[in-house]
């Protein structure tokens, strides 16, 4: 049982691992597209709470097609 346990949690760990490093490379994308479109200082500044819809919407729309195109 206790083995059974090890393991699980070896799972999850290296799980997260694996999560943490997806986000962050979701986040350098996220920042690399903010750049390319010039937001980078209104990031800086305001914080991704303050773009507006529109300008969040094209990082998003942005990201999903660089996703798509990394996933072939």
């Amino acid at each position: 049982m206790a083995e059974k346990n090890k393991q699980v949690n070896e799972d999850k760990t290296k799980q997260r691992k694996k999560d943490k490093s997806r986000d962050n490379f979701i986040e350098d994308l996220k920042m690399e597209i903010a750049s390319e479109l010039g937001l980078v200082n209104e990031i800086r500044e305001k914080g991704w709470d303050g773009l507006s819809s529109r300008d969040s919407g094209r990082i998003g729309g942005k990201l999903a097609q660089r996703l798509k195109k990394l996933m072939k």
